[in-house]
């Protein structure tokens, strides 16, 4: 599966119909997905049953949690199976629910199916920034807060409410309890990029237009859903614990904001627990807690671009590589040794004529394109074999156990 090529939601269809039993409940749902990231807004893992052709970035690993979070949350709700009927529900949730992005509905009702219409409408859900440049300098590129879309599909699914107002008053809340749970530390970071993240993951409010006084506690204790009450417990609780550590204060605010919540303290510890768990496997995964300087920034997050290009586009690749015997030499022998001036050289002229075929990869012709080459000379030895058609549907997947 391949979420960032065309097919990957019927993809997804057809993978899912055999496990259906993946999640027993609700509760273990949401388990699986704190421990992927995707409550945190940090995606750092994928459900089990699904099994990739290649390393998905934490953007591809979004797409795939949030249409399992739905999936599974109209499996709970409605108690159907029918992934077509799935999508339709979900189309209609996000048309109800009016998420005002430029022109966004209008390119989707073009005539596509259900299905390519909701690859789109994820999209525009994943990225912050709706451009490839503001994406290749700034790594924070994925909206933070979208488990709040799968809190109002419940919403949408069980009861007739106002979504608007419903999605404003969860964002407020969630930022309100990171705010003052970052006022509740002894030693405040001078730039944290959490709080930085959040708040430009906002849909529904603008951080600007509200007061973060004490009023929100009072609206926390009105606020009766279980499960939205859950998610904000443990985005506080991620929050504190961003630095890596836990005093005193931080804790009695955790354990405040649990109270007003209506959890056990018992329920509280296991929040807590659930983070630090989570910070101890996945520091190292987690983009804004990278310390990089701004070239070494910008070749990384190229680099993503880069291999998302390669897999888009891998069936033309092969079909054009396989015409030049010279060039797939040359590119064999990089990954074992360094190439001389003079075959860098023509791997760069052949590659670039190949380019020019594949209008998708116009970026390498762009002045300052070919300090790419060397990245895209690294990702296609690797990637070309097992890229063909990560999204085909084989028959036997469409038939569940």
């Amino acid at each position: 599966m391949n979420p960032s090529a065309s097919g990957w939601i019927e993809k997804y269809g057809s993978v899912v119909q055999k496990h259906q039993n993946a999640f027993p409940d609700i509760e273990s749902l949401y388990s699986t997905l704190k421990a992927s990231g995707f409550v945190y807004g940090l995606n750092t893992g994928i459900p089990e049953f699904i099994h990739p052709e290649h390393v998905l970035s934490e953007d591809e690993n979004a797409k795939i949690n949030l249409l399992n979070a739905l999936y599974f949350t109209y499996r709970f709700v409605t108690e159907k199976k029918d992934f077509s009927d799935f999508m339709e529900e979900v189309f209609k949730f996000y048309r109800v629910l009016k998420i005002n992005r430029a022109g966004f509905f209008g390119k989707l009702l073009a005539g596509n199916k259900t299905s390519a219409k909701l690859e789109k409408l994820m999209a525009s859900r994943i990225y912050i920034e709706d451009n490839i440049f503001s994406k290749t300098f700034n790594s924070l590129i994925t909206n933070s807060l979208l488990f709040i879309d799968v809190l109002l599909f419940k919403q949408y699914l069980i009861e007739n409410v106002d979504l608007k107002v419903k999605a404003e008053e969860i964002e407020y809340l969630a930022i309100n309890i990171t705010y003052h749970a970052l006022s509740s530390k002894e030693k405040k970071r001078k730039d944290n990029k959490l709080s930085q993240l959040l708040e430009s993951s906002l849909t529904y409010i603008r951080s600007a237009d509200h007061a973060f006084d004490g009023s929100y506690r009072d609206r926390l204790l009105s606020n009766k859903d279980i499960w939205e009450n859950r998610y904000l417990l443990d985005m506080a609780c991620l929050t504190v614990w961003e630095d890596h550590s836990l005093d005193y204060t931080e804790s009695e605010f955790i354990f405040g904001i649990g109270k007003d919540l209506g959890f056990q303290h018992e329920l509280i510890a296991k929040s807590i627990a659930d983070v630090t768990d989570f910070f101890k496997l996945n520091v190292s995964k987690i983009p804004y807690l990278k310390e990089q300087n701004l070239a070494f920034q910008f070749y990384d997050s190229m680099g993503k671009i880069v291999k998302k290009l390669i897999l888009r586009n891998s069936k033309r690749l092969h079909k054009e590589l396989s015409q030049s015997a010279e060039l797939v030499t040359l590119l064999t022998k990089s990954t074992v040794r360094d190439l001389s001036s003079e075959e860098k050289k023509k791997v760069q002229n052949q590659l670039l004529d190949i380019f020019k075929s594949i209008p998708s990869l116009a970026i390498f012709i762009l002045p300052g394109g070919a300090i790419l080459l060397p990245i895209f000379i690294k990702l296609v030895p690797k990637l070309l074999p097992s890229a063909f058609d990560e999204n085909r549907i084989d028959m036997d997947e469409e038939q569940s156990d």
